[in-house]
């Protein structure tokens, strides 16, 4: 691609309004005086200094208005979970960051282990719209699925309503029951969540390649892994580098 068609497909309106997702702490969080931080911006603010343009940081509590945002044209790059529901209008580069969805229960419960959770009995309360409930929802068969406003309101919810099991980012799920009492999670991952970076499909193939590089990049050059450690995420790891030749929706 020319300057001015990277410019064209990635800054139309000179800027680089990237879509973020405050819900997930591992990617991106809000300071005391309510300014993001975290990788996703460090990837943003970087992006954007590769394409000489400035950097808007559209903030959004939830994986899903911040895929909502991306699709409808408010914004020109965001970051989420790998999903091919989501991949019907955002072209993805591969992961830049795994990070592990898990089952959370009470410590009465009878469950042990993943197998014992899609049963009728069991309702699972997720995030409405996250990776790990539009996961569920194509491989749950069984259990009920019951929607939080936000993957925040997971443990809530769950402990409020009586719930079976909660399901979310084994981080937010860590840090939602730091104080709570007479609660576990299982021993297992139910599912790797590959974070990655989006572009809107119809910005051209050209450009889904571009962001697919830089992204590599940012990998291979050890960027991912310094901001991680700036920002001192624990229980995360950096994505191992892409074959070129495989599609990122083709990986679930």
């Amino acid at each position: 691609m020319q300057p001015e068609e990277i410019l064209k497909a990635f800054a139309p309106t000179g800027v680089l309004r990237a879509s973020l997702n405050v819900g997930n702490p591992v990617l991106a969080n809000l300071d005391k005086d309510g300014k993001p931080f975290g990788i996703s911006i460090d990837l943003a603010f970087e992006l954007g200094k590769r394409l000489g343009v400035p950097v808007e940081l559209i903030v959004n509590e939830t994986a899903g208005k911040s895929v909502a945002t991306v699709e409808s044209g408010r914004a020109d790059i965001g970051f989420f979970a790998v999903d091919p529901e989501r991949g019907k209008e955002i072209a993805f580069t591969e992961a830049y960051v795994l990070i592990e969805g898990y089952y959370l229960v009470r410590d009465e419960s009878p469950i042990t282990n993943n197998a014992q959770v899609d049963v009728s009995a069991n309702r699972i309360v997720v995030g409405k719209g996250s990776a790990y409930d539009l996961f569920l929802t194509r491989h749950i068969k069984q259990a009920q699925i019951e929607r939080a406003p936000s993957s925040q309101a997971v443990v809530s919810t769950f402990l409020k309503d009586g719930f079976e099991v909660a399901a979310g980012v084994k981080q937010q799920l860590q840090a939602d029951t730091r104080d709570v009492k007479g609660v576990r999670m299982l021993n297992d991952r139910f599912m790797v969540i590959r974070q990655a970076m989006g572009v809107p499909k119809d910005r051209g193939s050209e450009a889904a390649l571009l962001l697919r590089t830089f992204v590599e990049e940012m990998k291979a050059k050890g960027f991912v892994q310094a901001s991680m450690t700036k920002h001192g995420i624990q229980g995360a790891g950096v994505a191992p580098a892409a074959d070129p030749a495989v599609d990122p929706l083709s990986v679930q």
